[in-house]
């Protein structure tokens, strides 16, 4: 296994179900509610009794007359599409910020998968991206993987345009759980997030951020170089400070005001934290949405 994934952390979250919390459109029967329901709501369907189903749903008269179990479908269920889109611009190599976007990315994976729900991936680097389809098939897992180590944080950033042209191609509704620092264009996001939103999708967002980032450690002249181009410039903190927090408090509620009015899942990862705490926190709320 890779660096990134640590299976213990996934095993100790895997009894918190990763649940969708609006309806899903897909091909094989799971947890995730589903567009479509049959005309009762008391009672869809008998189906074969599968390791880990509701005891409470047996149906003992049908056991009774062919002597196997079956358990009652009371509205139509179907498998959540996972799909993860990662940030791979330049400003991902600070501070270990991409190392934490591929912990939390292959962890959700694998619990989708473990589950099984389909996983894919999409990943934005160079101003390119590549796209991995969700699949739940054997090997998904490894793929997904191969494809985040491959990831290399350089050049500009592609993500939005990355997630406009999933937002057009996905044909069914999707959780699409977005990992970055969200360090690009305003308007960008913003038409981005939209395009999703627009789509039915269910959005969930990881902001990844360094605490040098919001709150660096200068204390003398400090020469700052872009990420993503080959610019510097030379600072002297004193000169700054000041403006440089304004700029962050305001940037970080620009952020969050925009996931609020677009109804996206944020949650901000710092890179001092543990993914283990953030992917808990995040499982056990969502479960409790759906439970209301």
């Amino acid at each position: 296994m890779p660096s990134f994934f640590d299976g213990r952390i996934a095993e100790r979250l895997a009894a918190l179900p990763l649940v969708a919390r609006s309806a899903m459109l897909g091909s094989v029967s799971g947890r995730h509610q589903s567009p479509h329901r049959g005309s009762s709501v008391e009672f869809a369907e008998y189906r074969r009794y599968q390791a880990g189903d509701d005891l409470r749903r047996l149906d003992w008269r049908a056991y009774g007359r062919s002597d196997r179990y079956y358990v009652k479908e009371f509205e139509a269920d179907t498998n959540l599409r996972l799909v993860l889109v990662v940030d791979g611009s330049g400003s991902m190599g600070f501070e270990q910020k991409l190392e934490v976007a591929r912990q939390l990315a292959a962890t959700l994976a694998y619990l989708a998968i473990g589950q099984g729900d389909a996983a894919g991936l999409v990943t934005a680097s160079a101003g390119s991206h590549e796209h991995l389809p969700p699949r739940r098939i054997a090997g998904q897992v490894e793929q997904l993987f191969k494809r985040l180590e491959q990831l290399t944080p350089v050049g500009m950033n592609s993500m939005c345009q990355a997630i406009s042209q999933l937002a057009e191609s996905s044909r069914e509704r999707a959780m699409v759980v977005l990992v970055s620092d969200f360090l690009f264009e305003f308007d960008q996001l913003r038409t981005a997030i939209d395009h999703l939103t627009f789509r039915k999708h269910d959005v969930v967002a990881f902001h990844v951020l360094s605490p040098q980032e919001l709150n660096p450690g200068w204390d003398r002249p400090t020469r700052l170089l872009d990420m993503e181009g080959d610019e510097s410039m030379l600072v002297d903190p004193e000169e700054i400070r000041a403006g440089y927090e304004d700029a962050v408090r305001e940037y970080l509620e620009s952020i969050e005001q925009l996931m609020h009015r677009s109804a996206v899942d944020y949650h901000r990862m710092l890179t001092d934290g543990t993914v283990e705490e953030t992917l808990s926190r995040f499982l056990s709320a969502r479960l409790g949405d759906v439970s209301r």
